[in-house]
């Protein structure tokens, strides 16, 4: 009885405090959150090995800094340019395939909005007014704004793209709307 008498520290409103061993479960808990915070330590802060939450963030700044910095505005000349790259034509394929199909269709022959596929066009058929058209929409007609949800480079490459499908004449295309383009 006196080895029992030992182990309590104190009691206090009949509550007696036993000096008893923590669980092995809570001691592995513990070591391997101090071995893990000491290896993060050494890894990111003394070692440098990898790059921490600051340096991801220089470096994702760096990145859009250079990019806002080669984003040059739309023309007709760029945007002429833009057709004869493959890479810009896939992109825009397959953004207009993602947000612009279900109203103008897989091909462009027109559903809800416009056929894009004919000589006709609602707000002009130049490359810029094309752009203007895709970046700024057309709110009356149901047309939204993408530039500020695609971006600049994509609303080009998007651009680019329909370019490429004036006159192909898709089959079972939307009644022509607009006025024929002139050359």
């Amino acid at each position: 009885m006196s080895d029992e008498k030992s182990a309590v520290l104190h009691v206090y409103d009949g509550i007696e405090e036993h000096d008893n061993q923590l669980p092995n479960w809570w001691l592995a808990i513990l070591w391997t959150t101090l071995v893990f915070g000491a290896g993060y330590w050494f890894w990111y802060h003394v070692a440098e090995v990898s790059p921490g939450q600051l340096g991801e963030y220089a470096a994702e700044s760096a990145e859009h800094a250079q990019r806002m910095a080669s984003n040059t505005p739309a023309s007709d000349e760029l945007l002429l340019a833009l057709v004869k790259d493959p890479t810009s034509l896939e992109n825009g394929k397959g953004v207009f395939q993602a947000n612009c199909a279900a109203c103008h269709g897989a091909q462009g022959q027109g559903l809800i909005g416009p056929n894009l596929t004919d000589g006709f066009w609602l707000h002009g058929g130049s490359p810029m007014a094309i752009h203007k058209v895709v970046a700024d929409g057309a709110v009356a007609k149901g047309m939204p704004a993408w530039e500020r949800t695609l971006g600049a480079e994509r609303v080009k490459a998007v651009t680019a793209y329909l370019l490429t499908l004036k006159g192909t004449k898709a089959p079972g295309g939307k009644a022509p709307q607009g006025e024929p383009e002139t050359p």
